[in-house]
């Protein structure tokens, strides 16, 4: 769950950001799913692929920070401190996200 969230929160923005890659509007999105179910199963093939690319940035994150940790001694009291600051600021964002995806949903069926 925590690799996932990485990716929809930090590694999608990120890509968009480049211009690596480019959405339709969510509204557009909503019209043709409902003409073509196939399109949500391909979403979420393009999701399971943002999940790696997730996982594999998150292992060259830690393996900067085990370096980092090493070279100038950083206790194991202060990684895990940082880590759960780190995680509940993910799972606030998520929450936000996908509060906003319930609520444009609404909007658009009501």
């Amino acid at each position: 769950m925590v690799v996932s969230r990485f990716g929809s929160l930090i590694i999608e923005p990120l890509l968009k950001v480049i211009s690596f890659l480019k959405f339709e509007d969510y509204k557009k999105f909503v019209i043709a799913s409902q003409k073509d179910p196939k399109i949500e199963l391909l979403s979420e093939v393009n999701n399971t692929y943002r999940t790696v690319i997730s996982l594999f940035s998150l292992v060259l994150l830690l393996k900067l920070y085990a370096f980092l940790a090493s070279k100038y001694g950083f206790s194991d009291n202060i990684g895990f401190i940082i880590l759960l600051i780190l995680l509940l600021i993910l799972f606030l964002f998520s929450y936000k996200k996908q509060t906003g995806f319930v609520t444009k949903r609404v909007k658009l069926n009501s």
